[in-house]
C-alpha cells in the first residue's frame, strides 16, 4: 500500500546540530525513507561542502530547507510536534511513546504537518523545547550505552514511519499549533479571571498541557471552538455565583 501521500507531511527538524556532515548524514537518513523535508532551528552558518560529501544525492533535501532561529515558529504551522529525547526530569513531559507507536499516531490523523524535532549533538533539546513539543518519542536503547549518533535516531525514527504509515485514516481538518497555543492560552486566562492557579508556573504547566492533549487528539476547528466554550462558560459561571454569594 502507498503511503507516500502521508509521509510527505513528515517534517525533520534539527535543532542548532553543530557539523554541517550530520546534517548531510541526517538528509540521506530522510531519503531513503521517503521523507523529504527538512528544517534547520539554528543562527549557525554551515560548511556546505561537508554538507554535500555526506549526503550525496540527499542533498537536495539540504537545499530546499527551510530555516528559523526559533522552534515555536518552526512547529506553528504543525498539527504535531514531537520532541525526540530519551533524558527525563521535571518539566521534560511524563508521556512518551515509541517510534511505532508514533507512526500510529500520525497515520491516525488529519491532513496537516507534522514535525519531529531532533537537538543537537552535544546536549540534545532543552526543556524549554522539549515543552514547546506536544509529545515525546523515545527509542528504547541499552542501559550500558543509551546515546545515539543524530542520523541514527532519524534513520531509526524515519524507518518506523516508514514502515508503519498508511494512507490517511482521518480526512478531517486538524487545526495547527498555533490554534491550539492560542485556544489554551484563552482557556488559562478564562482560569486565571477568577483565580484558579496558585502561581504563574502552574498556569504555565497547564497551558503547554492543554495545548499537548489538544495535538495530540488531532482536534478540528469546531471541536477547538467547543473546548474554547467550555472555559468561557466555566468563567461566566464562576462570577454569577460570586455575584449572587455578594448580595446574600
Amino acid at each position: 500500500m502507498d503511503n507516500s501521500s502521508n509521509l510527505d507531511r513528515i517534517e525533520i527538524i534539527l535543532c542548532d546540530t553543530q557539523d554541517g556532515a550530520n546534517i548531510g548524514s541526517v538528509c540521506r537518513a530522510m531519503k531513503t525513507m521517503g521523507l523529504t523535508h527538512l528544517t534547520l532551528v539554528t543562527d549557525r552558518i554551515y560548511d556546505e561542502e561537508r554538507v554535500r560529501t555526506l549526503a550525496l544525492h540527499a542533498y537536495d533535501l539540504y537545499q530546499n530547507r527551510r530555516e528559523f532561529t526559533d522552534l515555536r515558529d518552526a512547529i506553528s504551522d504543525s498539527i504535531l510536534s514531537v520532541a525526540a529525547t530519551r533524558r527525563v526530569g521535571k518539566g521534560r513531559k511524563t508521556s512518551r511513546i515509541s517510534p511505532e507507536e508514533l507512526a500510529d499516531l500520525v497515520g491516525g490523523l488529519g491532513a496537516g504537518k507534522v514535525s519531529v524535532v531532533f537537538g543537537c549533538e552535544s546536549n540534545g533539546l532543552s526543556d524549554e523545547q522539549v515543552r514547546a513539543c506536544s509529545t515525546v518519542v523515545t527509542i528504547p536503547t541499552s542501559d550500558r550505552f543509551p546515546s545515539l549518533n543524530l542520523s541514527q535516531a532519524v534513520q531509526i525514527i524515519c524507518y518506523a514511519l516508514f514502515q508503519r504509515l498508511r494512507p490517511f485514516a482521518n480526512q478531517s481538518n486538524v487545526v495547527s499549533s498555533k490554534r491550539t497555543d492560542d485556544a489554551s492560552s484563552l482557556c488559562i486566562n478564562e482560569l486565571e479571571a477568577f483565580g484558579y492557579f496558585k502561581n504563574d508556573d502552574e498556569a504555565a504547566f497547564t497551558k503547554e498541557f492543554l495545548a499537548s492533549i489538544m495535538q495530540r487528539a488531532g482536534i478540528t476547528e469546531g471541536e477547538v471552538q467547543r473546548f474554547e466554550k467550555i472555559f468561557t462558560k466555566t468563567h461566566r459561571i464562576a462570577i454569577h455565583r460570586n455575584s449572587n454569594q455578594g448580595e446574600k
